[in-house]
């Protein structure tokens, strides 16, 4: 450099200088948790996010002596159950989290179910829906009703709607679904809303020309099937006719005329069920369904009356759950794609940003605000529970009228509402600080009719019992067993 010129460089400063300080501690943000076995926490928050931790970790968060270049740390953080001088927007990313999982509740109500008839021509031992007579008169839905009913519907502001046909058995009422669904249609033309139609039946009146109109207008079909021939009779005897052929048959011929993706079977659970988990899902596979829900009784109808040979422990039925998923995985294992319907919609809430429209795995419940259910004297009512609640003359979740009550009275009505209020999990005692709640939900109607509550004692609630039950199974599976885990996640 010539001399006389000012020095105008400098030497770099040292690597720290370009560091910010070390952050001083962290701050704790909501979460829960719960055991999952004498070893492990399960810790969840709002969002929905979790984690399994060893014991001793979950004393060191909680305590504030975590190590902070632990990998149990960084995973805490990233998931917003602690922040730090680095995670200045924590809280508005667990918000966003939150909000997302909450976006069910901003399409609101979707599925709306119509009862054309509370006729039926089966028997089933743990009948819940009260049925009555084939040919019983006084038991179908007038038009007057059910175009209230559509009109009531397409007041809801979701995009996408789905029909449920329900009885008794709806094919006996069959010309007034297809009056209902061209209805429907017509107005839809204007209301450009994405429709959905589901005939939920026994599938014993399935003919030529049910097939033809519900393959031109896109109806789906949902069935039961117990299981094998005798498991199937002995739980829903027909009239006059083999309750096992007419199922089997007509679920052959859904598929040959319409597409083995139009028709779905759920499976209910009888005490003489308990013993054939894998002969159940075998018959699945039998039938070319490559899906099962299985599901367990309600306390409602003939099911509620403590009919001999019907009811179980709860503890009993999760012994028979845990079976049939673990056979259920074994065929997954061997190249066979098979899966249960309830736990995929738990997995949906443990392992993606998502909620779900089911109503018995919402918070608040959904109840009304997810379903509604048009019952065939005009009745208007929460859910399809609250309807089998008030065929047995108990009306506490009847919203209303179609006759004499509009859309605005009976969704702000306070029987609604404050049933809402009562069901928000994240405020409801023992569900607030349970470790499963973000992946759980609320049935008031089961507990307002088994513990007389709608919110229920959840110590001893056989519906948190078995979700708790399900959710840990589920939790040790994607844990602790990599095959099984790559299967789950592939339900979603």
């Amino acid at each position: 450099m010539p001399q006389g010129l000012p020095r105008i460089h400098k030497a770099f400063a040292c690597r720290g200088s370009f560091q910010a300080d070390p952050p001083q501690g962290y701050a704790l943000l909501p979460f829960q948790f719960i055991p999952l076995d004498d070893r492990r926490y399960v810790l969840t928050n709002l969002a929905g996010e979790s984690l399994v931790v060893p014991h001793e970790v979950l004393h060191q968060l909680v305590s504030k002596r975590l190590p902070m270049d632990s990998q149990y740390y960084l995973s805490l953080k990233s998931r917003h159950f602690l922040a730090d001088a680095d995670s200045s927007i924590c809280l508005e990313l667990l918000a966003a989290k939150y909000r997302t999982k909450q976006m069910p509740l901003a399409e609101f109500t979707s599925l709306h179910i119509f009862v054309p008839t509370l006729r039926c021509n089966t028997r089933c031992v743990y009948c819940q829906a009260s049925r009555q007579g084939s040919t019983k008169p006084g038991y179908d839905m007038k038009w007057d009703d059910a175009e209230r009913a559509i009109n009531f519907m397409f007041r809801s502001p979701t995009r996408c709607l789905k029909v449920e046909f329900q009885g008794g058995e709806p094919l006996l009422a069959f010309p007034l679904i297809k009056q209902f669904v061209g209805r429907v249609e017509e107005i839809n033309k204007t209301e450009a809303r994405n429709v959905e139609f589901v005939i939920c039946s026994n599938l014993s009146l399935v003919s030529d020309e049910i097939l033809d109109f519900c393959g031109a207008h896109n109806i789906y079909f949902s069935t039961s099937l117990d299981g094998p021939r005798d498991l199937h009779n002995a739980n829903r005897p027909g009239t006059d006719f083999d309750s096992f052929d007419v199922a089997t048959i007509g679920i052959a011929r859904v598929q040959n005329a319409l597409g083995a993706d139009r028709v779905s079977a759920l499976a209910t659970t009888t005490r003489m069920s308990l013993a054939y988990p894998v002969e159940i899902v075998d018959e699945y596979i039998r039938q070319r369904l490559n899906a099962i829900f299985l599901r367990p009784l309600n306390p409602y109808g003939l099911a509620a009356r403590g009919v001999p040979g019907l009811q179980y422990a709860v503890e009993e039925w999760l012994a028979f759950y845990v079976q049939a998923l673990n056979y259920i995985l074994e065929l997954n294992y061997q190249g066979l794609p098979f899966r249960e319907h309830y736990a995929a919609l738990i997995l949906r809430k443990m392992l993606t940003p998502y909620g779900t429209g089911f109503v018995d795995l919402r918070s608040p419940a959904g109840m009304g605000i997810a379903v509604i259910l048009f019952n065939h004297d005009g009745g208007i009512y929460a859910s399809d529970e609250s309807r089998m609640l008030a065929e047995m003359g108990d009306e506490r979740f009847r919203l209303g009228t179609l006759s004499a009550d509009s859309y605005e009275d009976v969704m702000l009505s306070d029987s609604l509402v404050s049933l809402l209020k009562d069901t928000m999990a994240e405020g409801v005692p023992c569900c607030s600080d349970c470790g499963i709640q973000p992946f759980c939900g609320s049935d008031p109607v089961r507990h307002y009719r088994t513990q007389g509550d709608p919110i229920g004692n959840k110590p001893t609630s056989e519906f948190c019992a078995r979700n708790m039950g399900i959710i840990k199974h589920l939790i040790r599976l994607l844990e602790d067993d990599a095959r099984a885990a790559k299967v789950l996640r592939s339900w979603l």
